[in-house]
């Protein structure tokens, strides 16, 4: 399934992006998400670790079920300092 994450914030700035496509397999859960786009997605290593993501305008844990229908998006951190 192809996921497109909505990015946010300093996440946009480093990804160059409004959103980025990520293609899961059948059953991903968020926790596998957040691997596939560290690996695609190297510069938002540090600000994945400490981002949230939001699945149907709802935060998600890390074992949450994603449907290719899914809206996601991932948010940074937004108090100070930078990452």
């Amino acid at each position: 399934m192809t996921l497109t994450v909505q990015l946010f914030a300093r996440a946009r700035e480093l990804a160059k992006a409004d959103d980025i496509s990520i293609e899961l397999p059948p059953g991903a859960t968020v926790r596998d998400l957040r691997l596939e786009m560290n690996g695609r997605y190297p510069e938002l290593g540090r600000l994945l670790a400490v981002s949230a993501i939001a699945v149907n305008h709802e935060f998600a844990s890390e074992s949450q079920a994603l449907f290719a229908d899914d809206e996601v998006a991932l948010i940074p951190p937004v108090s100070g300092g930078s990452v």
